[in-house]
């Protein structure tokens, strides 16, 4: 995503219109410009990338939009910069100047003292060590040194669109209040939908259900925390995946500080699902953490006649829905269902203890973190009618499989 201050909008009344580049001649032709620029420096430096990085903005005043799409193209998905050093360069140097002080400090020394080290480094690490490796590996952990070692370029339309999106989301890092209307869908879309919302851990109210469609109520940054920018953040994660939903719009109040004084106003921004936005997330994702995903590898290892499901239907809840992370399925027609709880926050945790209350299901089974403290977040456990396992860095198998068999 953009940060703040590549961010482009203006205000039409009381709402917010962010930049939005169209897919036309001369935007693609910038696109085009950039992505061959990152091409053209790969194995070069960061350094010597953004120098011809600033030399392409030159004096144009479109040089914010330039400057937010090169960020984009920095971004992890396309771009890895990496330390490139003999050895890890605070090593590195004090070998160096080891080395070097057991010679006259004199200029025409500095060339015997690299081929010195080179020769004992290419002993040690049993692999050619060259001076000028040396040279270049002294100052790599430098941002500006890291070298540029991969690239992977989207077309010049993948770019914009990138660049579309990123600017809207950008409009959520201000946000205190988000309603959005999740029309009747494919019941497939409201458990995507769901489950980011969970991944992100945020903070919804949900009334509705899958035969007529959902309203989701978010409590944004600017209310909830205090600006929180991880939060804020986190909300505007979300936008990608509301784009996989056929039907919906969304309506955002906005805390935005308009240059007249320290006071925020407030302003208000739509979205409908015919905005023209492209997401770059995947249509589904398989696991929320590394804990589930790691506790599904596990299972598959074990030998039992119990399966693990990753598909289950929603929970309806007053005011909300529950996604389990797991179903269990035994050949004679027992289930069970599985909720991993490993996260912190406490509002998280009162709100999913609050969840398996009003379930009133009796074949929930709470795999929790040994880590969290319950305690402190006012979860009482002698409320929570639901089976509980408990676990430290990992969820073992053996340890769910014996709960299964106790309530057998």
């Amino acid at each position: 995503m953009l940060p703040s201050d590549l961010l482009i909008n203006r205000q039409q009344g009381e709402a917010l219109a962010p930049k939005r580049l169209a897919l036309n001649a001369p935007n693609r032709a910038i696109a085009t410009e950039l992505i061959t620029l990152f091409q053209q420096h790969l194995g070069k430096t960061q350094g010597e990338l953004d120098r011809h990085l600033r030399e392409l903005e030159g004096e144009d005043t479109d040089f914010k939009v330039k400057r937010g799409l090169a960020h984009l193209l920095k971004g992890d998905r396309f771009t890895s910069f990496e330390i490139v050093s003999p050895l890890e360069p605070p090593l590195l140097r004090q070998r160096v100047f080891a080395q070097a002080a057991q010679a006259a400090p004199l200029p025409q020394t500095a060339a015997t003292t690299l081929t010195t080290l080179a020769q004992h480094l290419s002993a040690e690490l049993a692999h050619e060590v060259l001076p000028e490796q040396i040279r270049a590996g002294l100052y790599a952990d430098l941002q500006e040194n890291r070298i540029l070692t991969r690239f992977e370029p989207p077309t010049g339309d993948e770019l914009l669109h990138r660049y579309n999106l990123s600017q809207v989301q950008g409009v959520f890092y201000k946000a205190s209040h988000i309603t959005i209307t999740a029309h009747r869908n494919d019941p497939g879309e409201y458990k995507l939908l769901f489950r980011y919302l969970k991944l992100f851990r945020l903070m919804a109210y949900i009334e509705g259900d899958a035969d007529h469609g959902f309203t989701i109520t978010i409590d944004g940054p600017a209310s909830l925390f205090g600006n929180s920018t991880r939060y804020g953040l986190d909300i505007a994660k979300l936008i990608p995946a509301l784009l996989h939903v056929t039907k919906w719009s969304l309506a955002a109040e906005l805390q935005i500080k308009d240059g007249y004084g320290d006071r925020p106003r407030s302003r208000r921004f739509t979205l409908t699902a015919d905005s023209g936005l492209v997401s770059h997330y995947p249509p589904g994702k398989a696991f929320d953490s590394m804990v589930e995903s790691a506790f599904a590898e596990r299972w598959a290892a074990l030998k039992t006649d119990w399966r693990l499901e990753r598909e289950v239907d929603l929970i309806p809840i007053p005011g909300s829905v529950m996604i389990p992370d797991f179903r269990l399925v035994h050949p004679d027609g027992r289930s069970k269902l599985l909720e991993i709880v490993g996260y912190w926050r406490p509002e998280y945790l009162r709100k999913k203890f609050s969840q398996v209350r009003q379930s009133g299901r009796d074949d929930l089974i709470l795999a929790i973190s040994e880590r969290l403290n319950l305690e402190k977040a006012g979860v009482k456990l002698s409320q929570t009618p639901a089976r509980i396992v408990w676990f430290k860095d990992k969820l073992i198998p053996k340890t769910v499989l014996a709960a299964l068999e106790d309530d057998a």
